[in-house]
């Protein structure tokens, strides 16, 4: 694949989680967050973008809230259960992308607030329609997602090469 084609990457936040008393790792989703998450799969199956590659948190949450989305797929990306992902900064999720093969051109990470929150801001340079006016009126909640681009290798994303194509969230 030549690095000039762009590249997407889809930012998925978990769906609304359980409060059990169990740790934070271990926290399962609630009944809203199973059905959201479902929801959100069949939103992401709607793109069209047959991802070559799913990062995903170790978390329960996480894990279950891609299970739940993925089966709305009709191809199943290869999925890696990344530790790092859990509670990480956006400068350590940018580590995490920066690392992968640069023969996957699609890419969804399904991780946490806040940081994949702050990774859409840092990585959006540009923003195509009112996709940032409604992540900026929404926030980040549970099942949201965004979808950008990146035209370059996954070694050179960093803060600002990324457009913001467009934003998801349960209520929209």
């Amino acid at each position: 694949m030549s690095v000039a084609e762009p590249r997407r990457i889809v930012l998925f936040r978990h769906a609304k989680a359980d409060w059990p008393q169990v740790t934070d790792h271990e926290r399962p989703l609630a009944d809203r967050g199973r059905m959201d998450a479902a929801v959100a799969g069949r939103k992401l199956a709607d793109t069209g973008i047959a991802f070559d590659l799913a990062l995903c948190s170790t978390a329960t949450r996480t894990r279950e809230t891609w299970k739940l989305a993925v089966h709305e797929f009709q191809h199943r990306p290869k999925t890696v259960y990344e530790e790092r992902i859990y509670e990480a900064s956006p400068g350590e999720l940018i580590a995490v992308l920066n690392e992968t093969p640069d023969d996957v051109r699609d890419v969804v990470l399904i991780g946490h607030n806040p940081g994949v929150h702050g990774l859409t801001d840092i990585l959006s340079g540009e923003a195509e329609g009112d996709a940032q006016v409604r992540l900026n009126r929404r926030g980040f909640p549970a099942a949201a997602f965004a979808l950008l681009t990146h035209s370059g290798s996954w070694k050179s994303l960093e803060p600002g090469v990324a457009t913001l194509v467009d934003y998801w969230a349960p209520s929209e």
